[in-house]
């Protein structure tokens, strides 16, 4: 459809799909997506892994589902946590950051090191900080 014909507003929108030369991948929305396809031993290649078990038709069929979605950080949890190496968490201790007039030097000092997150809420940091 050209320019001033009738169809909608969806149907002058371009569509964002293009195959990669000979790999058997797909670009669907600027995200990459295998195509199954048999091969001679009787399973299929899904993008660039074999999996045995599975056959498909004779059409190529984009797969989205056999791809595990990755855990999201939690960036601000990030930021001011961190995990040891034997596991436990890691804070900064608060107080640090205005008034420090009022505040002894010995007191000072103290709140410049690091203090670790209680046992309580260890789980709950742990959770924000799937890669940590």
């Amino acid at each position: 459809m050209g320019i001033g014909q009738e169809g909608g507003e969806m149907a002058d929108r371009p569509t964002f799909t293009r195959t990669l030369r000979g790999s058997g991948s797909r670009f669907v929305g600027g995200r990459r997506v295998g195509i199954a396809r048999e091969n001679e031993r009787g399973g299929s290649w899904v993008g660039d892994s074999f999996a045995p078990g599975l056959t498909m038709g004779p059409s190529p069929v984009i797969l989205r589902a056999l791809v595990m979605p990755k855990m999201k950080t939690r960036k601000a949890a990030a930021k001011r946590f961190r995990v040891t190496g034997k596991g436990r968490v890691r804070r900064p201790k608060g107080g640090g950051n205005h008034g420090m007039q009022e505040k002894s030097r010995k007191r000072l000092r103290r709140l410049r090191k690091n203090d670790m997150v209680d046992s309580t809420m260890q789980k709950h940091v742990k959770r924000m900080l799937p890669y940590g």
